[in-house]
């Protein structure tokens, strides 16, 4: 059957089917006619139970391992049952603590005094070190953010139209030692906006389903690192357009500075997310 067969056969999208299919989890045949997949009545079977195991919070990994028989699924659901229990207990103490304050008269941020309801200060802290540990880190939601992508392409397309009337009509898009080795027409300075749309809404996706695979943070890191790319296209903008008239000659320190700045920002985050599994 069709992928549009199994989209009205699941009541999943077309982007959640061929996700699964990138990460291996399922493999539709190919039509030797055609090279069209074709889905059998199994595809659609597995479709399914992956779509509703990962409801549960199952990780893909943990999918792949219980399809290649490297767990059981009676093993994944008892260690998630044990973390869904560790999460819900985290709910309700953050329900009664809400509780708590709402009955007491006039609370206030001016009158809330912590210790009343947290005596052990430091104990409470680490009990609730994974919001601290996501707080460290609120610059990559920001760098990652729709604003951060709007703002870059927007400034790509101004910088574009300030510049297009002052310069000649061939430009440098290649460099090598300070000199031009690839020119092409000046038009091309309205591509860079467009190549951040193309990153955004069509790259964007395949970033993430490798990242997937080993981390859970995958759709941050895919945000930040999306914006990231954006960002290089924007330097070459500007590179190119402080290039052709003799400002700057040599963009491999401004993509190392770039590259330095982004990626360090990253592993910091990173680290204080504690992926491995260590305190800071």
């Amino acid at each position: 059957m069709t992928i549009k067969e199994v989209e009205v056969q699941t009541g999943l999208s077309r982007s959640n089917i061929r996700f699964y299919e990138k990460e291996k989890l399922i493999e539709p045949s190919r039509n030797e006619n055609n090279g069209y997949r074709e889905y059998s009545e199994n595809d659609v079977e597995n479709i399914k139970k992956i779509a509703y195991l990962r409801t549960l919070g199952i990780s893909i990994e943990d999918i792949r391992n219980i399809k290649s028989e490297k767990v059981t699924l009676q093993e994944t659901l008892k260690r998630q049952s044990e973390v869904l229990k560790g999460q819900i207990t985290d709910l309700n103490k953050a329900k009664f603590m809400c509780e708590r304050m709402l009955n007491e008269e006039n609370i206030s941020y001016e009158n809330l005094h912590i210790e009343q309801y947290a005596a052990e200060l430091q104990d409470y802290w680490k009990d609730n070190q994974d919001v601290f540990k996501l707080d460290a880190v609120s610059f990559l939601y920001i760098w990652g953010s729709m604003l951060t992508w709007g703002t870059i392409t927007v400034l790509c397309l101004i910088i574009g139209i300030l510049s297009y009337s002052k310069l000649p009509t061939e430009i440098p898009v290649q460099w090598s030692n300070g000199v031009a080795t690839s020119l092409v027409n000046k038009n091309w300075i309205f591509i860079c906006p467009v190549i951040c749309i193309i990153i955004r809404y069509l790259l964007k996706f395949f970033i993430y389903v490798k990242l997937q695979m080993n981390s859970c943070y995958g759709e941050i890191i895919t945000e930040y690192l999306t914006n990231y790319m954006c960002f290089i296209v924007l330097s070459i903008e500007i590179f190119s357009i402080l290039f052709t008239f003799g400002v700057v000659k040599n963009i491999v320190i401004l993509l190392f500075v770039n590259t330095a700045v982004f990626i360090g920002l990253l592993a910091v985050g990173l680290t204080k997310m504690d992926l491995g599994g260590k305190v800071f």
